[in-house]
């Protein structure tokens, strides 16, 4: 079960969040029919979107991150909502790795204008990119460790550990902190062998002593339905939607997300615009 565990430690001074996502990257695998390295990076991304989907507040609020590597042009694209329904596709080949390109961040928490940050990636780790966005792009000191392992085209341990700075955290747990990173320089091994509840419950047990968790269980879920993408061809006109059906014979509309054609008939059409 994909498992998010939220607290504050250190004096009420960091944020910690504890993510366990092998689930919801197994998701990903079966939908999309990932290879490992596509798995890891779509994993990681995947991971990263439950974090900070986690980390809205309004009921409307939504998150987006889209990763355009260099070289070959390869796309990542996640996003996520206050609910916790992740989603993502890889679009081309990265051989696994972020080489060079950018990340970007759209961040609607439901009371203002979307907020939209992007970064240039510094190199192939995930977990260094994302501490540059939050440095660069929020200006929050950030610790991150993410970490995807595979074997035999499955996901065996997906997740990771964040602490955030809050603003006016002293020195010393400034330090705490930093030194509480170090159990996680290798992610994926320490969540295969301990899982989410094993983080919290041992590695962690002493710095969250006293301390409120929250608990939240993130899943794959895509948004689209069949009904929205009737809205979608209703907005394209009669003439347009028919004309379509002329050319192709049908009117089919891509998911990218889950991976799903929606198609319509002329007689599913006929039915929409009467």
């Amino acid at each position: 079960m994909n498992k998010l565990y939220k607290a504050l430690i250190f004096d009420r001074e960091v944020s910690l969040s504890v993510l366990e996502t092998t689930d919801l990257v197994n998701d990903a695998i079966k939908i999309h029919n990932l290879d490992e390295s596509s798995a890891k990076t779509l994993g990681g991304m995947l991971t990263c979107a439950a974090y900070m989907a986690g980390c809205l507040k309004s009921e409307r609020g939504a998150i987006s991150l889209t990763v355009k590597a260099g070289g070959d042009s390869a796309t990542v694209s996640v996003s996520g909502n206050i609910q916790g329904h992740i989603r993502g596709y890889i679009d081309g080949s990265c051989n696994g790795r972020l080489n060079g390109g950018s990340l970007t961040v759209i961040k609607d928490d439901g009371f203002f204008r979307p907020f939209v940050g992007t970064c240039e990636l510094v190199g192939e780790d995930l977990s260094e990119n994302l501490m540059q966005y939050f440095d660069k792009s929020e200006q929050i000191p950030t610790a991150i460790s993410f970490g995807v392992k595979c074997k035999d085209g499955k996901c065996v341990a997906a997740g990771g550990v964040v602490m955030q700075l809050l603003p006016g955290t002293k020195q010393e747990n400034m330090d705490r902190a930093e030194e509480a990173m170090q159990n996680f320089v290798n992610a994926a091994d320490v969540v295969e062998k301990y899982g989410a509840d094993g983080i919290v419950n041992e590695i962690l047990k002493d710095e969250l002593a006293g301390e409120r968790l929250y608990q939240t269980f993130p899943e794959y879920k895509c948004n689209c339905s069949r009904k929205k993408i009737e809205s979608v061809i209703f907005s394209l006109g009669k003439e347009e939607a028919f004309n379509i059906i002329r050319d192709e014979g049908q009117v089919k509309v891509h998911c990218h997300y889950c991976n799903t054609d929606h198609e319509f008939s002329r007689d599913d059409v006929e039915k929409l615009f009467k």
